[in-house]
């Protein structure tokens, strides 16, 4: 009897637990507990605000490389490896970060993060076009996000305790037990993770009646460049807005409007917590009602965010700011993920979604740097936060102009 029919589940959810735990590690924390950290790496690096945004910029460009490169990585390597591989670096990397004083020698570490990132990210989403049919992608790619959610509920409690039981230092335990974690996860990966169901002579989950044309390599549409492009511009303005949010609010609660670090650690863990039902919410809703739906509703809810950050509302506007944000904010990459796979079909989904990856990457390689350099002159994140609620409304009317995918039983 083979390992996978022992199980009580099938073996896809296997490796949907793999992808949350990948995405908690690599996207999570190497990603989001830098907000966590940033105020203590500040206070004892003397860290401007520009070089605070170049930081997690130098991260963004790593990322930019590594998914521009995946689809040629994948060629070479199966996900499995390639994820193993990936996370091993982020953890060598965050342990580095640990031990340097140096703001030079601290952007290239985490610089090489980021193209971790990227290489462990792209074969996460890739899986899931393999393992699952299009009526359950959806959801399959918006449990796997929880995993950011995940990270950023459990850095906003566990970076405040560090800081508080070693004080100056706790910076860099807290990058050292990061760093600890994923290596951990990355031994996990390369045990448990099958790159296709034909491995395990199984088939992908879901309704094997309801075979897609999207699902055929002769369902390709003929404008499959176009639209591919044009995910690939919505993806940049998610890219380019939800890490400006997700770099500096901790930065905005502390210095702007004078919070405890240890209250908005509280905060930023609510983050956490609504944003766990944010891919799974809106990549079921995207299965019902169709991608471009899905999108603008997500767009919708981010808008409103940005709009209560930036203006002056007071403290209440804020929080829910926070509460919204939470809970849109892995939603995109969810749905971004069904829909490469709806529109181009299996064989072609890898170097799809690679594509619009790279254009998402481009725009976080921008946002938080820009962001940066509008801090330093005006005092404030105010502006960035508005800008970002203007880019995000452009793109729920730049959504209304998908077109429907191959597949005519799916929603438009």
């Amino acid at each position: 009897m083979s390992f996978s029919s022992r199980l009580p589940c099938h073996y896809a959810w296997v490796i949907v637990g793999c992808g949350i735990l990948t995405l908690f590690s690599c996207l999570g924390l190497a990603r989001f507990a830098y907000g966590m950290l940033l105020p203590g790496m500040r206070a004892g690096l003397g860290l401007a605000y520009d070089q605070m945004g170049y930081i997690s910029t130098g991260n963004f460009v790593g990322y930019l490389l590594a998914v521009g490169l995946a689809p040629f990585a994948l060629r070479r390597f199966k996900p499995r490896m390639l994820m193993a591989l990936a996370l091993t670096l982020i953890a060598m990397c965050m342990a580095g970060i640990a031990q340097s004083d140096g703001y030079v020698t601290i952007v290239l570490l985490y610089s090489l993060t980021g193209v971790g990132s990227g290489f462990a990210n792209i074969p996460v989403m890739v899986l899931v076009s393999h393992w699952f049919r299009r009526e359950r992608r959806g959801r399959a790619a918006g449990l796997m996000v929880v995993g950011n959610g995940a990270a950023i509920v459990f850095s906003g409690f566990f970076i405040p305790y560090l800081n508080q039981m070693f004080a100056a230092q706790g910076w860099r335990i807290g990058w050292a037990a990061l760093a600890a974690i994923t290596l951990c996860v990355a031994c996990v990966v390369a045990t448990l993770v099958r790159n296709d169901p034909q491995d395990m002579e199984l088939t992908p989950l879901g309704n094997k009646q309801a075979v897609d044309v999207g699902d055929l390599t002769i369902g390709i549409p003929s404008n499959g460049g176009r639209i591919v492009l044009f995910l690939g511009v919505l993806y940049l303005v998610f890219g380019a807005t939800y890490m400006v949010y997700g770099t500096f609010i901790v930065t905005t609660m502390v210095e702007e409007f004078g919070f405890a670090e240890a209250t908005a650690g509280m905060f930023w863990s609510w983050v956490g917590f609504f944003s766990l039902f944010s891919g799974v919410s809106f990549g079921m809703l995207s299965d019902r009602i169709g991608r471009r739906g899905g999108i603008m509703a997500v767009f919708c809810v981010q808008t409103c965010a940005y709009l209560l950050a930036g203006s002056d509302f007071g403290t209440a506007a804020l929080l829910a700011s926070v509460v919204l944000y939470g809970l849109s904010a892995w939603a995109i990459p969810a749905i971004m993920g069904a829909a490469v796979a709806d529109y181009m079909g299996v064989s072609k989904a890898a170097a799809a979604f690679s594509t619009v990856t790279f254009f998402f990457a481009f725009g976080q390689t921008l946002g938080p740097g820009t962001a940066g350099l509008i801090a330093d002159a005006t005092g404030s994140f105010a502006t960035s936060y508005l800008c970002s609620a203007a880019l995000t409304a452009a793109a729920i009317i730049m959504a209304l102009f998908l077109p429907r995918p191959a597949c005519k039983n799916t929603p438009f």
